[in-house]
């Protein structure tokens, strides 16, 4: 969630209710500011009534990435952007080549992305699966074609397609190709 602070739009990074003792509820939050990255802790009272920043959001495919900066375009528009690593977050692990995402806007600069509920990713590397294991729920670790590391169930082998969640960082389910 992107909340107005002192006017300049913040992420939430982190939000804790706190009742200390015999004083009034509060709300304990880490904010980062889009615009700058800088980060910063602030209470809020119960009382106190926060602002959501007002987002447009624009669908855009990922072109390619250089270095630390990525490359998106508008289909309808054909206008390219770019955004660096900190805006992307961890979605870095989930670009692949023409991958359609929700970009958000504030002011009309982007500040972030809103990707696919699950994305398609191919295993480059596994340990091999053991003959007899027949354990459950004993899963082991993967890397992906992008560099993200997940856990798998056993049956997964290297040149395997798999789904991962990319709101939790999960494997889904290996799909056929």
């Amino acid at each position: 969630m992107i909340i107005l602070f002192n006017s300049v739009p913040h992420r939430v990074m982190d939000a804790r209710h706190h009742t200390p003792g015999n004083l009034r509820a509060m709300m304990q939050t880490k904010l980062r500011n889009v615009m700058t990255g800088a980060s910063l802790e602030t209470r809020f009272s119960a009382t106190e009534n926060v602002d959501r920043a007002t987002l447009e959001q624009h669908m855009f495919k990922y072109l390619y990435s250089d270095n630390n900066t990525h490359y998106f375009m508008n289909e309808e528009s054909y206008e390219q952007i770019e955004l660096d690593d900190e805006a992307l977050g961890d979605g870095i692990y989930y670009l692949i080549p023409d991958l359609t995402i929700q970009v958000e806007f504030y002011d009309n600069k982007p500040i972030g992305i809103q990707l696919p509920a699950s994305v398609v990713l191919k295993v480059v590397e596994t340990e091999p699966e053991l003959k007899g294991a027949t354990a459950s729920n004993s899963n082991k670790p993967a890397k992906l074609e992008t560099g993200l590391a997940v856990q798998v169930p056993p049956f997964v082998r290297e040149g395997d397609v798999v789904r991962i969640d990319t709101l939790e960082n999960k494997y889904m389910e290996r799909v056929n190709k």
